[in-house]
């Protein structure tokens, strides 16, 4: 099977499409979130830092994820990373959309709700992540660094993405974040669900007249 292309197209190209694919895309992945934080069994590296974060402070989980995306935005500057659209809309749609979420949905304690809202997070993540990244409008802040880091290096987005996660996994739990099962799944399933998502929602560029379509 062919691979995909997933580098950015500009904005003006099929906006009525994309626009729309990239909202949506944020505000689940912010729901996603949401589920996860609620569900107490554990949280993706990035929120375990986040959730720590704002524990130790007086800041709402949003706010953290918005401070900390600017933050991450900050170490694309020597990175020479630049960002897009997408980039900006993500720092704004998925800091609104958690906390927006996080106030209607209470924590949960009963073990079949936790596991409903630990799943269902996870597999909504990964085709909110597969939506926005489709609709190929900028990377988000962090996945920004990671590309910008691995071409900076020299070493590989596997590597670099690791070594990212298990700094900020570990001082996320250092400050109190929730390490758990859902961690550990979530570390094992995302990878996948993204990749079986991305075909099925992944935009396409028009090929250009007198060309045939692939």
């Amino acid at each position: 099977m062919t691979s995909l292309d997933l580098r950015p197209v500009p904005v003006s190209v099929r906006p009525a499409r994309r626009l729309p694919q990239i909202v949506s895309g944020l505000a689940l992945y912010g729901a996603s979130m949401a589920m996860l934080t609620r569900s107490g069994l554990g949280l993706d590296p990035w929120d375990v830092l986040h959730e720590g974060i704002a524990k130790r402070t007086v800041l709402s989980f949003g706010t953290v994820v918005a401070i900390a995306s600017v933050a991450v935005l900050l170490a694309w500057i020597p990175l020479r990373q630049r960002p897009g659209l997408g980039t900006v809309l993500n720092v704004i749609m998925v800091s609104i959309t958690v906390d927006l979420v996080r106030a209607v949905l209470p924590p949960q304690h009963e073990l079949a709700w936790q596991l409903t809202l630990m799943i269902g997070g996870i597999v909504l993540n990964g085709l909110a992540t597969a939506v926005y990244v489709g609709a190929r409008l900028g990377p988000g802040p962090r996945d920004g660094l990671m590309t910008g880091l691995s071409a900076r290096t020299g070493r590989s987005v596997r590597l670099v993405r690791t070594g990212i996660e298990l700094v900020v996994l570990a001082a996320g739990w250092l400050l109190g974040g929730t390490v758990g099962a859902g961690t550990v799944l979530y570390a094992l399933a995302i990878g996948p669900l993204t990749q079986a998502f991305l075909p099925l929602v992944t935009f396409r560029r028009p090929s250009a007249p007198g060309r045939s379509g692939v």
